[in-house]
């Protein structure tokens, strides 16, 4: 049944356990209303289910509803998130990986009203930051190559960066933070298993909703921290690499058509910026504003 108004929180957990409670208590500070939160468990081995408990018990006591949907195994990113879209009751829908964190408590209503604005407005997402001060732009938004090679728009720069401080119109957004319709998932389907487990899915997502004529929007009033690659790394049962090279070859094949003749960057100007990390015990979360 649809909520009007209702914005379900989509949080996938595989392990991780400090991370997750990081990520859903940060939710308890989003000020938007209706809300409910799904979390699915795939699998963990470490104290996630506990964590998990514990969150369902705090955000029912500040109205939210939380479910748990657990897996005995860990499915995979994508089909997780596909269990969560079938129990989602929201006419607004939301991903959030375990490894983001609520900087701006209103960043559901900047993103609903970026969503709202324009009809052909399908998918919208936040500005990402790394929670370590200086705390430099870890996304700001998508570009592809006219030959498939994926660029992190604005990585490593000023979190206040002029250029990346304006709303825009992208090529494709990651799935660790963003927002769309109910309706959108009913137009064009859910997450494509092709990809399963991981990578590649959520800019598949995108060329499908602009396929289907609307627009993927950053913006960057909604910002975000994002310890980045916590959620799928030391996952003794995801060949990393391999699938991404997979993936990346199967959205190549896809969407080729598309991104050859979009004027997006060279391959010298998509070159991964790898960048030095943080662990949460080495950056304790920072409290949202």
């Amino acid at each position: 049944m649809l909520n009007t108004g209702l914005v379900s929180i989509i949080v996938l957990n595989h392990n991780k356990a400090a991370y997750s409670a990081a990520c859903l208590d940060s939710l308890l500070y989003s000020t938007y209303s209706p809300l409910e939160v799904i979390a699915v468990d795939n699998g963990s081995a470490d104290a996630t289910p506990t964590v998990l408990q514990e969150f369902r018990e705090k955000a029912q006591q500040r109205g939210i509803h939380c479910e748990l949907l657990t897996n005995d195994s860990n499915v995979g990113a994508i089909v997780g998130r596909n269990q969560a879209l079938e129990r989602a009751t929201g006419e607004y829908l939301a991903f959030v990986d375990n490894d983001v964190l609520v900087r701006d408590r209103d960043w559901l209503e900047k993103l609903r009203s970026a969503l709202e604005a324009d009809p052909q407005t399908g998918i919208v997402s936040a500005k990402l930051l790394f929670p370590w001060p200086p705390h430099a732009l870890e996304f700001a938004g998508c570009a592809v190559t006219p030959n498939g090679r994926i660029q992190y728009l604005g990585r490593g720069e000023a979190g206040d960066a002029p250029e990346h401080n304006e709303q825009k119109e992208v090529q494709c957004v990651i799935s660790a933070c963003l927002m769309f319709r109910r309706a959108l998932v009913e137009e064009i389907g859910m997450l494509d298993e092709v990809f399963s487990p991981v990578q590649y899915e959520d800019l598949d997502f995108c060329y499908r909703a602009r396929a289907a004529g609307y627009r993927v929007l950053y913006v960057p009033s909604a910002a975000m921290y994002h310890y980045e690659h916590t959620t799928t790394s030391r996952s003794v049962d995801l060949n990393f690499q391999y699938v991404t090279i997979r993936n990346g070859m199967t959205f190549k094949k896809r969407w080729q058509h598309v991104f050859a003749s979009e004027g997006g960057p060279t391959d010298e100007e998509a070159k991964w910026r790898d960048l030095p990390r943080k662990t949460i015990e080495q950056c304790p979360p920072p409290v949202p504003q």
